[in-house]
């Protein structure tokens, strides 16, 4: 069955939304959506991210790659966090999307993720990365 990732965004106006939500609540809801995919037995993994005034970005549209700290200004979309998912189909990924509990103003985009078994399995990256997959039970 193919994976999907389903990756949270969220504006500025959403993640305030999100910061004025009792954590209490957030929790319980998102707990209990976590439940049901972890019942459905499709949840992969599951993580939300740090405030992005902690992060930082990387830019390497220069010669020499640009490090700039968060907080970012005029991001109109940053990534909050994913669910990696393996269902049956795009179709069903997006219901489960439309189920998540989330705030109004925020977005979740989904993206297929390709198996190792897609790529060239002549290639030498791919046959190390087969093995190392096959030493950490990932295969």
């Amino acid at each position: 069955m193919p994976k999907f990732m389903l990756i949270m965004r969220n504006t500025d106006e959403s993640l305030k939304r999100m910061m004025e939500t009792p954590f209490e609540e957030m929790l319980d809801k998102v707990g209990r959506f976590n439940e049901e995919m972890i019942t459905a037995g499709i949840l992969l993994a599951a993580e939300g991210l740090d405030d992005p005034s902690q992060g930082v970005v990387v830019d390497y549209e220069g010669e020499t790659p640009l490090v700039t700290d968060g907080p970012y200004g005029e991001t109109k979309e940053l990534f909050g966090g994913f669910y990696l998912v393996q269902v049956a189909s795009k179709d069903e990924a997006v219901e489960w999307a439309r189920r998540m509990p989330t705030i109004p103003g925020a977005k979740c985009e989904i993206r297929r993720v390709p198996g190792i078994d897609e790529f060239p399995q002549d290639n030498e990256w791919v046959i190390r990365e087969r093995a190392w997959r096959e030493r950490t039970g990932q295969l």
